[in-house]
This record gives structure tokens, C-alpha cells and sequence, in this order.
């Protein structure tokens, strides 16, 4: 008998749980994927175990693209959460010829052990056969990464601060340092210091330095860095983003704030240096890129970089775990366990090798 597929819930703040779920039909067009792994993207999927996404506390106005008072966009329970899987595909409709039944594959279908895709959705998505199919679960973040490098305009020679030294600020700091970018990484927590060391940081600064981290990049720089990536999703580290740049210099805010900004004071060296502060999000490229640049050429580039040996992901994986104890992991990482970098989560047809 054939096991009923299951997703990945949270049931409220708080609570995570995996369930049942009745099984896709497959359609024309499509195929479908046992999923293998699923990384968990901690800063965003924390918003919805803490319950404070803004989705779910009020109305995203699509047509006016604001947040609004009134009935929450949508409430908990909430299923499908994830962007970074790899599967492989066990079924496909007749009229599918791109992909075929063994392929492995890496997409976006959230946390479920069984999805029904278009083809079309994994056109370019099909992993080498020697790969390690772990690279599939770095496909979003890495490109996440990308985009804020390019919004940042990191250029040969020039200085650039990453602010938070998490997954996806690790991987920017080495794609940084491919570009080119002498890079002063910046974290609370010594251990990713020392990994950003490994993926090419210049130096590596103590987020809770006296005086703060702007000013101590400055310190090192003379007169400080021609730009910055905060990642922390920190409107403390927003704020030492903004000290730490040159007049009139670039900090590209891709971090997922919440809540209020306290300590983000514009009217000081933000106002003063005339610095510009440049929202990177991942439904976009930065402005002047568009003609040349989408989300499937920022996959395509940050796949080959993993690929060919030039951006080690794998090595962030600290954590793959049986889906059954995604109420564990959770509670690991809305506890701050700084052990964790890149945790994925194992489906049944996983290779039990890795």
C-alpha cells in the first residue's frame, strides 16, 4: 500500500507538525516528485513559527502593493512553506518529453514528501547524476545571495561589509569575494566568523564590539567600505550598515525585518553621508540589471558556481534531519542554536549515504 504524502504544518506561533494530505492528481503537462530534501530557510520560516510574518496579521493589497488593516492575507494553519527542495521524479504525463522517470530535480514545492509540477517550472532544474543532490536544496538561497551582491554593485578592488554570517550571509561573502570584493564579514558569533574567514572574508568583525562594528570598519578601512549587505534582518545592523560605508555609499537591506526599527537612527550618518539604502528582494534583480538579469539566471549562476567546486554550500549543511522531527529542529532554531547553519529536512526516498 502506498503511504499518503505529507506536508510540513505550522498549526500556530509555536507549533509545527507534519500531516496527511490526499495525493496530487498528475495532469497534463506535469510530472511528479518524490521530494528527497527540503533546507529550511530559518530567517523567513521563523516569521511563520513566531507568528509575525505581516501576512498573518494583516492584508497584503496586491493591486495598491501595501499592508492594510483587515482580515490577515492568511492564518494559521499554514502549509507549503519552503523554497529549497530536491526530489526525484516518479511520474510523468504522456505528453512530457523534457523530463524523465529516475531524473533528480531541484524547485520550489515546499515541505511535502509528494508534488505535482509543471515541466515547465523545472526547465534548466535537472541535476548532474554525480551531483550532490544537497546542492538542489541551495538553489533559492545562493540566488537570494547573488541578488544582493549585485544590488550592492560589488566591484574588483572595491570594499564591501556583510552584516550577518548566517547561510545565506556566508554564501553572499564568497560570491562577493568571487567578484572580486575584499569583504569585512560581520557576525555575533565566532564560529561563522571563522566560516566566513574560510569562504574568503578579509577580516571578520564582532557585531558587539564597543563602539559598535561601523565604527570599527572604519577603523580597519581608513574610511570605510564602499558598500554593505545586511542580511541579519537587525535594524541594529542596519543602523551599523548605514556607519559603515563611504559618502554616499551603497547598503543593500536584505535582511526580512520585523516588527519596529528602534535603533536605526536616520538622522545621523545617514543623513549626514548621504547614504543610499537599497531594498534587495528575490521577486526582483536590481534596477538597470533587468534587461540582462532574472531569478532563473541567478539560479543558473549560483548552480554552476556550486557545480564546478567554486561555492562549497554543502558545507554550511550542519543538520539533516527525519522530516518527523521538524517540531524539534524548529524549536532549535527559534531557541538560537548557534550550532545551526543550513538544516535540511530527509524524506523517505532520501539517500541514506550523505
Amino acid at each position: 500500500m502506498t503511504p499518503m504524502p505529507h506536508i510540513v504544518q505550522f498549526t500556530a506561533p509555536g507549533s509545527v507538525e507534519v500531516v496527511e494530505i490526499v495525493p496530487a492528481p498528475l495532469v497534463p503537462g506535469s510530472v511528479r516528485v518524490a521530494t528527497w530534501y527540503s533546507g529550511i530557510s530559518a530567517g523567513t520560516e521563523l516569521t511563520a513559527y513566531r507568528g509575525t510574518n505581516p501576512y498573518l496579521t494583516s492584508t497584503w493589497d496586491s493591486q495598491r502593493r501595501l499592508f492594510v488593516p483587515g482580515e490577515p492575507s492568511f492564518g494559521y494553519p499554514v502549509q507549503g512553506w519552503g523554497y529549497s527542495e530536491v526530489g526525484e521524479v516518479v511520474e510523468v504525463a504522456d505528453d512530457v518529453t523534457a523530463l524523465a522517470v529516475g531524473d533528480v530535480v531541484h524547485g520550489i514545492w515546499g515541505h511535502r514528501s509528494d508534488a505535482v509540477l509543471p515541466a515547465a517550472a523545472l526547465e534548466g532544474r535537472l541535476l548532474p547524476t554525480d551531483a550532490d543532490p544537497l546542492l538542489g536544496t541551495f538553489a533559492r538561497v545562493a540566488s537570494i545571495a547573488l541578488n544582493g551582491v549585485l544590488a550592492a554593485d560589488v566591484r574588483l578592488g572595491e570594499r564591501v561589509a556583510i552584516f550577518g554570517q548566517g547561510v545565506i550571509g556566508l554564501l553572499a561573502t564568497r560570491l562577493a569575494t568571487l567578484a572580486g570584493g575584499r569583504v569585512y564579514a560581520v557576525d555575533t558569533v565566532p564560529d561563522r566568523l571563522e566560516v566566513a574567514r574560510r569562504f574568503g572574508a578579509a577580516e571578520v568583525v564582532d557585531a558587539l564590539i564597543d563602539g559598535g562594528a561601523g565604527a570599527r570598519i572604519r577603523e580597519l578601512t581608513g574610511e570605510g567600505v564602499d558598500s554593505a549587505i545586511e542580511l541579519s534582518g537587525s535594524d541594529r545592523a542596519l543602523h551599523e550598515a548605514i556607519r559603515s560605508v563611504v559618502v554616499e555609499g551603497i547598503v543593500a537591506a536584505s535582511g526580512f525585518y520585523q516588527g519596529g526599527a528602534v535603533n536605526l537612527h536616520l538622522g545621523e550618518e545617514f543623513h549626514h553621508n548621504r547614504v543610499r539604502i537599497l531594498a534587495s528582494q528575490i521577486s526582483g534583480v536590481p534596477v538597470g540589471l533587468g534587461g540582462r538579469w532574472d531569478q532563473s539566471r541567478l539560479v543558473r549562476t549560483v548552480m554552476a558556481l556550486m557545480l564546478e567546486g567554486r561555492l562549497d554550500a554543502a558545507a554550511l549543511v550542519t543538520d539533516v534531519v527525519d522530516v518527523s522531527d521538524v517540531a524539534d529542529i524548529f524549536r532549535r532554531l527559534d531557541a538560537g542554536d548557534s550550532a545551526i547553519l543550513q538544516a535540511v529536512l530527509a524524506f523517505e526516498r532520501a539517500p541514506r549515504s550523505l
